[in-house]
């Protein structure tokens, strides 16, 4: 009985020093060097708020099949507004399945200035093309109140470095007659700009 008493004691007493142990810290989200012709971009990959999305993007960065890709669409419909966009412009060799869609109603992240999205067709369509918002932009959000398709875009990251070199890009002069297979007249840079590598850093 005394020995039990004395287990019991010992035992209250260590529950203080439990009841102050810190939680386990959380792994911080992945960022991703982006090397250009035009400089260096820093994103941060939200895997914690769009897994789904934030997995496809690294998945292309992992296999570098965004190594040697451009910038080959500037959206430009005011001064510092719009968005450009970039990807494996569906090469078969580099295309992977297409991943299921993460509302912006869901994931909680918004179009703001420097977030990167999916463009899509239907929802869940979404692979290896890419578009960096230039300004904030709330038309790519979702917004459950208006009919048909109201889901927008998936949104998974932000850039963290190098907005001047993604302004560098932006504002690179486009084409008033280049096409891409007869789409996207006028908004095709006249020079475009490489993405060297795309590679996961530290920290």
């Amino acid at each position: 009985m005394i020995r039990m008493l004395a287990w019991l004691a010992m035992a209250l007493m260590a529950l203080p020093a439990a009841a102050q142990t810190p939680p386990p810290a959380t792994v911080a989200n992945p960022k991703v060097a982006i090397e250009t012709s035009a400089g260096r971009m820093v994103v941060e990959v939200y895997l914690d708020k769009a897994p789904v999305s934030a997995r496809n993007f690294l998945r292309y960065v992992d296999a570098k099949r965004l190594d040697g890709v451009v910038f080959y669409r500037t959206v430009k419909p005011a001064e510092k507004f719009g968005f450009v966009q970039f990807g494996i412009q569906n090469a078969p060799a580099k295309m992977y399945p297409p991943i299921k869609h993460e509302p912006t109603s869901e994931t909680g992240i918004h179009h703001l200035a420097g977030t990167l999205s999916l463009p899509r067709l239907a929802p869940g369509s979404a692979r290896g093309e890419f578009t960096i918002m230039v300004g904030d932009q709330p038309s790519f959000d979702a917004d459950p109140s208006k009919p048909g398709d109201n889901l927008g875009y998936a949104a998974f990251g932000r850039v963290v470095e190098g907005k001047d070199v993604l302004l560098k890009i932006f504002d690179a002069p486009t084409s008033p007659t280049k096409t891409i297979m007869g789409s996207f007249k006028g908004e095709v840079p006249e020079v475009p700009v490489k993405i060297v590598s795309a590679r996961r850093i530290a920290g």
